[in-house]
C-alpha cells in the first residue's frame, strides 16, 4: 500500500496485550475484533501471556545441554506454540509459520549455549530471545487474519523501529525510523498491519526492546508513524479505574481523561496505560481509548485533550515502598543553594525523588524515596552536609520506611474551592495520618504520604469522599424472619429510586440469622438473597459487624430484626465502635436502667445513632412524638394505651359469638400472634413497651415495677404450645363471663398498657365507654394517649395499625432513612 494514499484514508491503531493473546480462543476473538475494525488498521501485539517471562527465564537459568537437543524448558515452549498454531490454522496455513518457529527455536537455542559457555547473560542476549515472543504472536494473528480472508502483512518492528538508550529510556530516533517503516510499507498492499510491539533496534543494528510493559509505547509509535486517527489499547478492564479496584470495591470506569491527567495517574501507579505511551499521542494528539478486549460493547475510557469536564476529581493513585526523608536544621533558614546541594548529591547518588515538600520557614526539606534506595538516599544527604552537621546548623536526617504516597488528580481541582478539605476531611474521618504534602502550582494533583499499613484504608476513605453519596449507608441486616424479610424486600423495592431523586445509596451488603450469614463487597442482589442466604457461610456476628463497618462508607448500619437478648447485648459495642443500629428488638431497652443510659449515653453525640422508633407501636411515631413532647418542655403526666396489635385484634373479633379460644387460634393461624401465643396473653410484650414509654419520660423503671395482670390461665403456664391450645377452650366461658359484664355495663373491653409521672404502671384487661378513643379500633390498630401540661384535657392520640411484619418493617426502614436525611 503507497504510504502517503494510505495516510490519508485514517488509520485506527489497535494494540492488544498479553492477557488478550493468552490461549487459542482468546486469539480467535482478537482475530474477529479486527476483522469487524474499518480499514486500514494496524494491530500491535504483545506476547502470549507468560511467554515473554518464560523466554528471560531460560535465558537466565541456561545450562548445558547435549548435542543437537533442545533443553527441556525451551521444547516445552515450542510443543505449546506449535499447538497453538496448528489448533488455529490448516495444515498449508500452518506450513510456513511452524519453519519460522522451528528456526526461532534453533537460533534461541545457539544463544543459550552461547550463554552457558561465557556463564554470562549479556543484556544484548536477553533482549535478543526475549523478542521472540512478539514475532511468534504477530506471525500467528497475521497468518489468522490472512486465513479469514483479510489482506493482513505482519511488522517486524526489529527492522524498522530505532532507539536508543538515554538516561531517561530509550529514545526514538524517528528519521531514521519513519524512513525504514515507509521503505517498508511501500512493498505491502495490506489494509491491516500486524506489528509486533516491545521489540526494536538500535542504530547499530542491535537488537533490543522498549523495556517491560513497552508495546503500549510501541503502539504509540506507530501509531504517529501513521498519522493515526485514533489508538486503542485492548486490555483485561474496561477503562481506567478511578481507582484499583482491587482495594476499592466502588472504583468507576472514567469516560475520559485529558492527556495530564492520565499522565498523573500513570506516574502514581495506574497500571492500565504505560506513562510512555502518552509521549507520541500528545505530540500528535492522537485520541487513546482503553478498553476491554472481554467486552468490546463497553465504549471504555477515552484519552485526549479534553476530558468529561463533570468531575472534579479523576482518580486516585498510590505509589508503595517509599521512605520518607527529612533534612532539618536552623543553618537552613534563608540559605541560598541547599536545595540545589540536596538534589545534586542525590542526582549523583542515583537517587530517585519522587515527592518533595518544603514549608516557607525553611527550615526543613522533605522528600520521598523508593524504599530501596533510602539507605543510599541518607548517606548521601549526610555526607552533602557534613560541615552544617559538624557545626550543629543542620540537626539531623530523619528516615521513616514503610510509607506510601497517595495522589488525588484532576484537571479541574483547579481553581476548585474544597477539594483539599474535603481529601484531608476524608483521611481524618478515616484515623489516617499524614507524614508529608505536596501540590504543584497546576492544582492537578495533591499527594500525600501516609503510613504504608495505612494505604489502602486512605486509598478507600479518600475515593468514597469524592465518589460516594454523602448519605451512602453500608446495612446489615441481623434477623431474615418475618420483619427482615419484609425489610430487604421493601428496600430491594425502593433503593434505585431513592438513589436516583434523592441522592440516597442504600447498600444491604450482609444479611445473618443465627447459622448462616451472606455477605458482599458492594452489595447483595435482593432479588434472590433468600436463596443465596441458604448457601451462607456459618454465621459469625463479630465478622459481620466488621464486614459491614468498612473505613470508606460515610455510614454503617446493623439493623437487629430479632427478639435476642444475645444481639442487644451488642448494641453498646457496636455504637462504640461508631456503628449506627436500629431494631425494633425491645430487649435491649428493658434491661437494667445501667444499660438503657448506657446506650443513651454511646448514642448522644452526634454519631452514631441509636434508633428504636419501632419497638413501641411497630411503624406508628409513638416514642418520637414522646420525644418531641418532652424535648419541647412540655410535661407527661399519663401515658397509656392498647400497644399489642395481637390483643387488639382479639378483642376487636371477641364479640361473644365465637370462643375466645377459637379467634386466637385463627389469630395464630393468620401470623398475628407470637409462635407461642402465651407470650401475648401473658402481657410481658406490653409490659416490655409500658418500661421503653417510661424510660423515654425520663423514668428509671423496670419491669418488676409492672404490674401485670395477664390472661394465661394458671395452669396453662406451662407445657407445650399445641397442649396450651388444646386445653384453652376449658377457659371460654370464663372470658366470655368477662365480656357479658362488660357489655351489661354498655362497655368494650381492651388490653391497656400505662405509666403515670408517679412511676406507676401497669398492665391488664380494662373496660372504656363505646364513645371512649379507646373503644373506637379496629383490626390490629394501636392507640396511645398522652396527657400532658399542654395536652391536658384534650389528650393527644396516636392511633393506627401496630401488628404485622409489613407495617414494622415500614418503620424500621423510616428509622434508616433518618440516619441520612
Amino acid at each position: 500500500m503507497d504510504p502517503d494514499s494510505a495516510a490519508s484514508v485514517g488509520w485506527s491503531v489497535h494494540k492488544f496485550g498479553g492477557t488478550s493473546l493468552a490461549d487459542p480462543d482468546r486469539i480467535q476473538h482478537v482475530a474477529s475484533l479486527m476483522g469487524d475494525q474499518p480499514r486500514p488498521t494496524a494491530v500491535v501485539v504483545s506476547a502470549m501471556d507468560g511467554v515473554t517471562d518464560r523466554l528471560l527465564g531460560l535465558v537466565d537459568d541456561a545450562g548445558p545441554h547435549s548435542g543437537d537437543a533442545l533443553p527441556p524448558d525451551l521444547k516445552t515452549l515450542c510443543d505449546e506454540q506449535r499447538a497453538v498454531v496448528t489448533e488455529l490454522l490448516s495444515g498449508d496455513e500452518a506450513a510456513p509459520l511452524l519453519r519460522a518457529l522451528d528456526e526461532d527455536v534453533a537460533d534461541i537455542s545457539d544463544v543459550l549455549r552461547a550463554t552457558q559457555l561465557m556463564r554470562a547473560a549479556p543484556e544484548t542476549a536477553r533482549d535478543l530471545v526475549a523478542g521472540y515472543g512478539e514475532l511468534w504472536a504477530a506471525r500467528l494473528l497475521a497468518g489468522l487474519l490472512r486465513a479469514e480472508g483479510i489482506e493482513a502483512a505482519m511488522c517486524n518492528a526489529r527492522k524498522v523501529l530505532v532507539v536508543e538508550h538515554e538516561e531517561l529510556g530509550p529514545m526514538v530516533k524517528w528519521e531514521a525510523t519513519r524512513e525504514r517503516f515507509e521503505a517498508w510499507r511501500a512493498d505491502q498492499d495490506a489494509d491491516v498491519l500486524v506489528i509486533t510491539g516491545y521489540i526494536a533496534t538500535t542504530p547499530n543494528g542491535v537488537p533490543t526492546t522498549l523495556g517491560r510493559n513497552g508495546s503500549d509505547h510501541s503502539a504509540a509509535i506507530f501509531a504517529s508513524l501513521l498519522e493515526a486517527d485514533a489508538l486503542t489499547i485492548w486490555t483485561d478492564t474496561d477503562g481506567v479505574m478511578s481507582a484499583d479496584p482491587r482495594y476499592v470495591p466502588d472504583a468507576q470506569t472514567l469516560d475520559a481523561l485529558t492527556y495530564k491527567e492520565m499522565m498523573e495517574l500513570a506516574y502514581f501507579g495506574a497500571r492500565v496505560l504505560h506513562p510512555r505511551t502518552l509521549a507520541p499521542a500528545v505530540e500528535h494528539e492522537i485520541p487513546i481509548t482503553i478498553r476491554n478486549t472481554s467486552a468490546p460493547e463497553h465504549s471504555g475510557t477515552r484519552i485526549h485533550l479534553e476530558g468529561d469536564g463533570e468531575s472534579v476529581v479523576k482518580g486516585f493513585s498510590t505509589v508503595d515502598d517509599v521512605a520518607l526523608l527529612n533534612l532539618e536544621g536552623t543553618g537552613m533558614i534563608g540559605v541560598p543553594g541547599i536545595a540545589r546541594r540536596l538534589f545534586g548529591a542525590l542526582e549523583d547518588a542515583g537517587v530517585s525523588v519522587i515527592l518533595i515538600s518544603q514549608g516557607s520557614s525553611e527550615h526543613s526539606i522533605c522528600f520521598a524515596v523508593p524504599e530501596a534506595q533510602a539507605e543510599s538516599a541518607r548517606r548521601a544527604t549526610e555526607q552533602a552536609f557534613y560541615a552544617e552537621r559538624d557545626r550543629g546548623l543542620i540537626q539531623r536526617v530523619d528516615v521513616m520506611p514503610d510509607c506510601s504516597i497517595l495522589a488525588v488528580v484532576g484537571d479541574r481541582m483547579s481553581g476548585t474551592p474544597g477539594v483539599a478539605a474535603t481529601f484531608f476531611g476524608a483521611l481524618g474521618d478515616a484515623g489516617v495520618n499524614v507524614r508529608a504534602i505536596a501540590q504543584g502550582s497546576s492544582e492537578r494533583n495533591i499527594s500525600a504520604v501516609v503510613d504504608g499499613d495505612d494505604a489502602q484504608r486512605a486509598l478507600r476513605a479518600a475515593h468514597a469522599g469524592f465518589y460516594l453519596s454523602k448519605r451512602t449507608l453500608s446495612i446489615g441486616v441481623i434477623g431474615a424472619g418475618n420483619v427482615g424479610a419484609a425489610l430487604l424486600d421493601q428496600i430491594a423495592d425502593q433503593v434505585e429510586r431513592l438513589r436516583v431523586e434523592q441522592d440516597i445509596d442504600l447498600r444491604v451488603r450482609g444479611v445473618t440469622t443465627t447459622t448462616t450469614m451472606l455477605r458482599a463487597e458492594q452489595q447483595l442482589d435482593l432479588s434472590d438473597w433468600r436463596a443465596a442466604l441458604a448457601d451462607g457461610e456459618t454465621a459469625d456476628l463479630d465478622a459481620f459487624a466488621d464486614h459491614v463497618q468498612t473505613d470508606y462508607h460515610p455510614h454503617a448500619v446493623l439493623v437487629d430484626c430479632t427478639a435476642s437478648d444475645a444481639v442487644a447485648h451488642r448494641y453498646e459495642d457496636w455504637l462504640e465502635r461508631g456503628i449506627h443500629v436500629v431494631t425494633p428488638n425491645k430487649r435491649a431497652n428493658t434491661g437494667s436502667w445501667e444499660s438503657y443510659q448506657a446506650l443513651q449515653a454511646a448514642s448522644r453525640g452526634a454519631l452514631p445513632h441509636y434508633l428504636y422508633e419501632t419497638t413501641v407501636g411497630a411503624g406508628l411515631p409513638i416514642l418520637q412524638t414522646l420525644a418531641n413532647l418532652t424535648e419541647t418542655g412540655d410535661r407527661v403526666h399519663r401515658v397509656e394505651g392498647i400497644l399489642s396489635g395481637t390483643l387488639s385484634y382479639l378483642f376487636n373479633a371477641f364479640d361473644g359469638d365465637r370462643p375466645f379460644s377459637e379467634i386466637l387460634k385463627q389469630a395464630k393461624a393468620e401470623g398475628f400472634t407470637e409462635p407461642d401465643p402465651r407470650d401475648d396473653l401473658s402481657g410481658m410484650d406490653v409490659a416490655r413497651k409500658v418500661v421503653i414509654l417510661a424510660r423515654e419520660m425520663g423514668l428509671p423503671m423496670q419491669l418488676d415495677d409492672v404490674e401485670i395482670e395477664g390472661l394465661v390461665p394458671d395452669v396453662l403456664q406451662e407445657g407445650s404450645v399445641d397442649s396450651f391450645l388444646e386445653r384453652l377452650p376449658e377457659h371460654d366461658e370464663a372470658m366470655t363471663d368477662v365480656l357479658r359484664a362488660a357489655r351489661a355495663d354498655g362497655k368494650v373491653l381492651r388490653f391497656v398498657g400505662s405509666v403515670e409521672r408517679d412511676g406507676t404502671a401497669s398492665v391488664r384487661l380494662r373496660r372504656y365507654p363505646t364513645d371512649h378513643a379507646f373503644a373506637r379500633i379496629s383490626h390490629t390498630d394501636n392507640i396511645v394517649r398522652f396527657q400532658t401540661d399542654r395536652y391536658r384535657k384534650n389528650p393527644l392520640i396516636v392511633q393506627g395499625p401496630g401488628a404485622g411484619p409489613q407495617v414494622t418493617a415500614a418503620g424500621v426502614f423510616s428509622d434508616l432513612l433518618r440516619l441520612i436525611t
